[in-house]
């Protein structure tokens, strides 16, 4: 089996829950992976992180520049017009991820869907229609691409949302991500969602949030 590359952080034990987290446009797993240390997660959690590496495609938002991407953006409207073959094809490549923790001995219920703007789109596709029960979703700074094409896997029927935004994203507006929690309500969802005065980036108040969030999920 073929696998995206990954960084992967590993806990002092054995792993017995798994967090992974997709970057965004034009990045790579290198840019989340400082977090960790930054969570303070209990020892005793145990957990494995996987960072993937998008692979690098042709951009048409970016003039056809080959970069790292989970598929192409066509135009940067506010519906976002994006490749869905290729998205759906990166969720694939997300749940070979997945399988992958569950052969490591990770049960599906301690492994959590993690995503950034465009990695976030991936995520929501991935774990949403993922055919066993997974611990939760988290998307930062992103929009919920497939909403009308998403085949909803029973067994995520009440996954554990947790969406957060800045409010001052110049790239990916919130009102983005106001629109997913309304879409996720409207399949029946019940997302939490939170803002921070912030522009496309991460902060330490939300960082310190996400923190108490896995810490619920994962213990």
């Amino acid at each position: 089996m073929s696998y995206l590359p990954c960084i992967e952080i590993e806990p002092q034990g054995s792993a017995t829950a798994s967090v992974i987290w997709l970057h965004g446009l034009g990045a790579s797993g290198n840019d989340f992976a400082p977090i960790v240390p930054e969570l303070n997660l209990p020892d005793s959690m145990a957990v494995r992180f996987v960072f993937p590496h998008a692979p690098s495609i042709p951009v048409t938002v970016n003039g056809g520049m080959a970069m790292p991407a989970w598929y192409d953006i066509l135009s940067m409207d506010i519906d976002r017009k994006i490749d869905e073959t290729q998205i759906l094809q990166s969720a694939e490549a997300i749940n070979a991820l997945i399988d992958r923790e569950i052969e490591r001995g990770v049960e599906s219920d301690k492994i959590l869907i993690a995503g950034f703007s465009q990695g976030g789109a991936v995520a929501y596709q991935t774990a949403l229609s993922y055919p066993k029960p997974l611990a939760g979703l988290m998307t930062m700074s992103t929009y919920f691409a497939t909403h009308e094409t998403l085949s909803p896997s029973a067994a995520n029927q009440a996954l554990e949302i947790f969406i957060s935004h800045g409010t001052q994203d110049p790239v990916v507006p919130e009102l983005l991500g106001q629109r997913a929690v309304e879409l996720l309500r409207s399949k029946g969802y019940e997302p939490l969602y939170a803002t921070y005065p912030m522009q496309h980036e991460v902060c330490l108040p939300q960082i310190q949030d996400i923190s108490r969030w896995l810490q619920e999920r994962l213990s």
